[in-house]
């Protein structure tokens, strides 16, 4: 949705690697803002983003009007069904119905060979390579890693809402999902106590409102129970009125 960062580069990054060209879109998608939430204030600098896109030999980018994706009378949407019900679609029953049908659009008029996405919105690539399944478009779908700043927080466009407190108090995400991965590795498995040593992490930072925190198979989105082999560990946190997410993968 632009307003890019090293994270999105990232994935430029790896694209140009891999094919002989490279197309981003960059479109701030209304239909995946709930009412309440910040399509209006959602940060963007489009000539910004097109400079450091030139400087990273992308050959197309697309930013289309709304009017071009979504005409007058529109009224034909792709939902997929079990992986959305949960977690980021609990909160935000419309946002995947909006990301499906927008990345559908966008996959239809660009005919890529593959599709970069990143892992820190883990929920939309499980989504994503779901429908893409699920539609038979020939389309490989890459999930590139999370990446970082120096103390952890995961890059986001919405980090730029953070005043210096809040910006602060949000390294709590990270600590909270590296405390309980290192649990993991060093032999607690039961997804109960996972989520338990994550959410009291979670509970020591003031500024933290917790959403949710989620031991999940990482295809379904299932809430794991019993022993854990393998997981993905997320969380959704308000930290004043910014809502952050991050997760990690448990025995990957």
């Amino acid at each position: 949705m632009g307003y890019l960062h090293k994270g999105h580069l990232s994935l430029v990054e790896r694209a140009r690697e891999e094919c002989a060209g490279v197309v981003v879109s960059i479109f701030v998608n209304p239909t995946q803002f709930g009412p309440g939430e910040d399509l209006a204030s959602y940060p963007r600098d489009i000539p910004r983003d097109l400079e450091l896109l030139q400087e990273a030999c992308v050959d197309l980018v697309w930013v289309p009007d709304p009017s071009e994706l979504y005409p007058p009378a529109f009224q034909t949407w792709v939902t997929v069904e079990a992986v959305t019900k949960r977690l980021e679609g609990a909160f935000r029953p419309s946002h995947f119905r909006g990301v499906a049908t927008v990345v559908t659009k966008l996959f239809n008029a660009v005919q890529p060979d593959k599709a970069y996405f990143g892992q820190k919105d883990a929920q939309q690539a499980v989504v994503i390579r779901q429908m893409v399944r699920d539609l038979n478009f020939p389309i490989e779908v890459i999930v590139c890693p999370i990446i970082r700043e120096p103390d952890g927080l995961a890059m986001s466009s919405r980090n730029v809402y953070l005043d210096a407190s809040e910006r602060q108090a949000a390294l709590v995400l990270y600590r909270a999902l590296r405390a309980a991965r290192d649990a993991f590795e060093a032999g607690t498995r039961e997804a109960e106590d996972i989520r338990e040593i994550a959410a009291r992490v979670l509970e020591c930072e003031p500024l933290a409102n917790v959403q949710y925190v989620s031991c999940a198979d990482p295809e379904t989105l299932d809430e794991l129970e019993g022993s854990v082999e393998k997981g993905l560990l997320s969380l959704a946190v308000r930290i004043g009125k910014t809502r952050l997410i991050d997760n990690i993968m448990l025995g990957d």
